[in-house]
């Protein structure tokens, strides 16, 4: 892993005028870390070619973190034309949802005929899995979506990213992000508590503990984006890249 790139750095209702979260990595093989809603819109925004993926890694069923993978794929059917496989790999329960909403979007499309392998993978909590190079933990935490959340360490080349997900405080968090070359938290308010999310005060708080190199924030709501000036971490931004 080199670098990462925010295609989306949102929340699930858009503040700031952001996108779904979506996050682009650069490794032997490009690979992607959640695909909310907008994320197909946003990939063609920062002129990353859809079929350039290989991998793509959700963290939980929610529609702004899994919900573009409908579009995604009949694009890759119908537009892009894919030839080269995919795999997208999530919780358990991820196969059927994702068959779900896309008859549910685009009812039919399960029955088109793939021009592509396209390998759906449910991860275990606490497993390492080898998935196109890359060695993928998931870290269960809390945040409710009908189906277990994780938080991703993901090891590649040397280097260690790992991703929160959605979640409140976690204990799981400390293993996940313990010495990460880089690790991205969610941040939804500033310091108000609330329940499946996590705020800037409590993360700050244990940030000792975790040890990360580097901590960037993402998936605020318009009420932290508003107190930027009171946040002293990292922010991201859509488009943004950052060395890993």
């Amino acid at each position: 892993m080199r670098r990462l790139r925010f295609i989306g750095s949102g929340d699930a209702f858009g503040s700031g005028g952001r996108y779904h979260t979506c996050f682009l990595v650069e490794a032997a093989s490009p690979f992607l870390i959640d695909f909310g809603a907008s994320s197909l819109i946003a990939l063609k925004r920062w002129g990353v070619d859809p079929n350039a993926i290989g991998t793509i890694l959700v963290t939980h069923l929610h529609g702004d973190h899994f919900g573009g993978l409908p579009f995604l794929i009949l694009d890759a059917h119908l537009v892009s034309r894919r030839t080269a496989p995919l795999t997208i790999a999530g919780p358990p329960g991820f196969r059927e949802r994702l068959h779900t909403a896309m008859e549910c979007f685009f009812p039919g499309s399960t029955g088109i005929p793939p021009k592509f392998e396209l390998r759906l993978l449910e991860l275990e909590a606490g497993r390492r899995t080898e998935i196109d190079g890359l060695g993928v933990t998931p870290y269960e935490v809390r945040h409710y979506s009908g189906a277990p959340p994780f938080a991703y360490r993901i090891e590649s080349g040397g280097k260690v990213l790992t991703y929160s997900g959605d979640t409140e405080w976690a204990d799981s968090l400390v293993p996940a992000a313990q010495g990460a070359d880089l690790f991205i938290c969610e941040a939804y308010f500033f310091d108000k508590k609330v329940k499946w999310h996590l705020d800037y005060a409590t993360l700050a708080a244990k940030l000792d503990e975790i040890g990360a190199e580097r901590v960037v924030l993402t998936h605020m709501s318009a009420e932290l984006l508003g107190r930027l000036g009171e946040v002293t971490l990292e922010t991201a931004e859509d488009g943004k890249w950052i060395e890993i």
